[in-house]
């Protein structure tokens, strides 16, 4: 079938859905309509703020549909009416109803982060990180009405660098995906793709991130509190509380024991041993964390070269 022929019906919300649908729109697929999550407010004025995947479709005149939920008439009779040969998602935040699945002629595609059966579910980057993945990927599937639960037709992997933050991932795991996206299609469409089980022994959950799980304590293992830094800076922020105030870290790496003296090794657990130049370095539970940047109670971001001089080594951060 001709790309132009094949009607598609697109679902997603944020910038990793984006991605794989402007690879649809450049790969000259007929994208009928798109649908995403409703405007929401963002900053701190709380301005309505189109999703990405509304703004890529309104520029490329693809008519766009936000509903409130797909589990209505209304929803079934609007998609109803598009008739369209396939449906593709990419991080939409709905499960679809089976009435909806049952719609297109070649059923639903799903680019899922993660390397099914493991982290299904609504923070499968954010998790990888935090808990300290070395490598994850792109499933696609064949939808059914599980979370994240259908056939795999295909994957994707790609390495985790130690010091990336989710947003940077997430913006690679779009770019795997959109580069095997359309080929991918072409292959399903023509019938060469088989699918595959999920091993459900193999599943784990991924909920969505709650914002106390930004929280930790500095008698942790660095490499587990940089993990939270890069896996949450975006939000909630990884933070430690102290007498009510909250001290963010927003960027981090562990640091290399070498750059600590001996006399301060055996520091308490927050404390400061080393401030100068680029090293703020803090004593944890086990080992040290270097704190590239930070957000002090009440004030504003800040790079530790240009605030490391204001902490006192031998004393707490915080």
């Amino acid at each position: 079938m001709d790309r132009r022929d094949l009607k598609v019906i697109f679902m997603g919300t944020p910038e990793f859905a984006g991605t794989n649908l402007k690879a649809l729109i450049d790969g000259g697929f007929n994208v009928v309509l798109a649908l995403c999550q409703p405007d929401k407010p963002v900053g701190r004025k709380h301005i309505l703020t189109a999703p990405p995947v509304k703004v890529m479709a309104i520029e490329n005149n693809i008519e766009v549909y936000q509903p409130d939920t797909l589990r209505n008439e209304e929803a079934l009779v609007k998609l109803s009416k598009y008739e369209p040969d396939l449906i593709v998602t990419a991080a939409y935040g709905k499960i679809l109803p089976a009435a909806i699945l049952d719609l297109p002629k070649y059923g639903c595609i799903n680019c899922h982060g993660s390397l099914l059966p493991a982290r299904r579910g609504a923070s499968p980057v954010q998790r990888a990180i935090l808990e300290g993945d070395k490598v994850t990927g792109v499933t696609f599937m064949k939808m059914d009405v599980g979370m994240d639960t259908g056939d795999m037709i295909d994957k994707v992997e790609v390495e985790i660098d130690p010091n990336e933050h989710t947003e940077s991932l997430m913006n690679r795991l779009a770019e795997a995906s959109a580069a095997k996206l359309p080929e991918l299609i072409d292959s399903w469409v023509e019938g060469k793709l088989t699918t595959t089980k999920q091993d459900e022994s193999l599943a784990t959950a991924c909920p969505p991130i709650r914002p106390e799980e930004g929280e930790f304590t500095w008698d942790q293992d660095a490499a587990d509190i940089h993990n939270r830094v890069r896996a949450l800076s975006a939000w909630p922020g990884a933070f430690v509380l102290k007498e009510d105030k909250k001290l963010k870290i927003l960027d981090s790496e562990v640091a290399d024991e070498s750059l600590v003296p001996d006399e301060l090794k055996n520091s308490e657990p927050g404390t400061v041993v080393k401030a100068k130049g680029e090293n703020l370095i803090v004593k944890c539970g086990t080992g040290f964390l270097k704190v590239k940047e930070l957000q002090q109670p009440g004030g504003k971001k800040l790079r530790a070269a240009d605030c490391a001089h204001n902490f006192t080594v031998g004393s707490p951060i915080i």
